[in-house]
């Protein structure tokens, strides 16, 4: 696996000045992490270009958490794939922690989401015949980290959110919260830069989500861990520090 250093560039100047609520204004301290400049994205179908993003600049604050917001089709889970690098753009520059993502290779990539960055997806995304502690621990093995290190820090995150006693389970063995809750605790094994969730209480009942957003604010406060979360619904979003509303493919407010 590809270990070379990722040199960051010169850093551009922000061009969407957004503001923060009262909660959000200690994150909103430092450097950026993540700074995107007029990122455009198109989309062809049946000889129909459809920009899912169309000249969106934004910039998040490490520490902070934020909720990406809008109707179906406005570009909130694309703008998220391609910030993660996911996905490419047709134009415009990406940053996270200061590497412009643009000048790496496919592989210096997915070196760098490896390392810097981790994922909160609504299906969950577990391997099914794995444990609980399995599932955590694979980021670090793909990483080559020694297996009983490995184990060690699976377990400890396992405790941290709660379900040091389901280890051995698997995932048909265990609630949408508590698969969700793994799902988080692998996100966050390889002590990321940045949290990436897309609808992370999508497929949960309202009593799991709830405590699953408490997991995530609490994770955020306690561990300043940078999140930012795609989601429709207002009592998620009014969760974070700040909303970024999105309108075809351009951020609104």
């Amino acid at each position: 696996m590809t270990t070379s250093k990722l040199h960051a560039d010169d850093a551009p100047q922000d061009t969407h000045d957004l503001h923060t609520t009262k909660a959000g204004a200690k994150a909103q301290t430092g450097k950026p992490i993540v700074r995107a400049v007029d990122v455009r994205k198109t989309y062809g179908a049946h000889g129909v270009e459809i920009a899912a993003l169309d000249g969106v600049n934004l910039s998040v604050a490490r520490g902070e958490m934020v909720a990406v917001m809008g109707p179906s089709g406005c570009g909130k889970t694309t703008l998220l794939n391609c910030l993660a690098g996911l996905d490419t753009i047709d134009s415009g520059r990406i940053e996270i922690d200061g590497v412009n993502l643009a000048r790496l290779s496919d592989a210096r990539r997915t070196d760098f989401r490896a390392q810097k960055m981790g994922f909160v997806f609504q299906n969950f995304n577990l391997l099914p015949t794995l444990s609980a502690v399995e599932n955590v621990e694979l980021p670090l093995l793909l990483l080559r980290l020694r297996a009983g290190e490995a184990r060690r820090r699976a377990r400890a995150m396992l405790d941290l959110v709660g379900l040091a006693q389901r280890e051995r389970h698997r995932p048909a063995e265990l609630s949408g919260g508590q698969r969700q809750r793994v799902t988080i605790a692998r996100a966050l094994v390889n002590e990321p830069a940045i949290v990436w969730a897309d609808e992370p209480t999508g497929n949960l009942d309202s009593d799991a989500a709830a405590e699953v957003m408490d997991l995530l604010a609490m994770l955020n406060r306690a561990r300043q861990q940078t999140l930012v979360l795609v989601t429709h619904a207002a009592e998620i979003g009014a969760r974070a520090h700040r909303i970024i509303r999105m309108r075809d493919g351009r951020i609104v407010s």
